[in-house]
C-alpha cells in the first residue's frame, strides 16, 4: 500500500497531496494548500459555465481520473465539491475517502461490491450491487460532471431516492434548454 501511495503522489499529480506516509495503522498525507475553492461554488456563483471554461475543467478531469487509474487508484465519489481549485485555476482531485485500489485479476480489476459515492452521480451498476468495475463506475461520474458544468443543474435530480435511482438505472433525464 505504502508503494502504491507513494506513486500517487507527484507533483503532476491531480490530487493535492505532496507527501504520503504511512505507518502500520495509519496514512497521512501532506497537502498543499488549495486556495481557490471547490468548483461547485464557482459553478453555483455563475449558474453554469461557458463552454469554453467548462472544457478546461472537463479535461483536467478526464485527465486527473486517468492517472489515478493507471495507478490502480477508483475514486468512487467524483462530484463538484471534491474538486478543487488552485491559486492558478487548475483542478484538483480530492477526498480519497472511499477511494480505492482493487486488485487486479488477469487483465481486468476485481469487481468492487460496494455500494458507496454521493447518489446523484452514482452509475447505475453500482446501485445494482452485482459487482463492478470502480474505473468504470468514475467515468459515469465524470459524465454527470460535465452536465452540471455546462447545465448548472444535475442530471438526475429527483426528492426521493427510489425515484433518483431508478432514473439513474434508466439513464433517463430531461436536457435542460440549449445543452442538447
Amino acid at each position: 500500500m505504502r508503494e502504491r501511495l507513494a506513486v500517487a503522489a507527484p507533483r503532476r499529480s491531480p490530487a493535492p497531496a505532496s507527501q504520503v506516509l504511512a505507518s502500520k495503522t495509519h496514512v497521512y498525507m501532506v497537502l498543499e494548500w488549495v486556495t481557490g475553492g471547490e468548483l461547485c461554488d464557482r459553478i453555483v456563483a455563475s449558474g453554469r459555465l461557458e463552454e469554453a471554461a467548462a472544457r478546461v475543467y472537463f479535461q483536467q478531469l478526464v485527465d486527473g481520473v486517468s492517472y489515478c487509474h493507471e495507478r490502480g487508484v477508483c475514486h468512487r465519489d467524483l462530484k463538484p465539491e471534491n474538486l478543487l481549485l488552485d491559486a492558478s485555476g487548475r483542478l484538483k482531485i480530492s477526498d480519497f475517502g472511499l477511494s480505492c485500489l482493487p486488485e487486479a485479476k488477469g487483465r481486468s480489476m476485481a469487481a468492487l461490491r460496494t455500494t458507496c459515492g454521493t447518489p446523484n452521480y452514482v452509475a447505475p451498476e453500482v446501485l445494482r450491487g452485482e459487482g463492478y468495475d470502480g474505473r468504470a463506475a468514475d467515468v459515469w461520474s465524470v459524465g454527470c460532471i460535465l452536465y452540471v458544468l455546462v447545465a448548472g443543474s444535475l442530471p438526475f435530480d429527483e426528492p426521493q431516492l427510489g425515484a433518483l435511482f431508478a432514473a439513474i438505472n434508466s439513464a433517463k433525464f430531461k436536457a435542460r434548454d440549449g445543452i442538447i
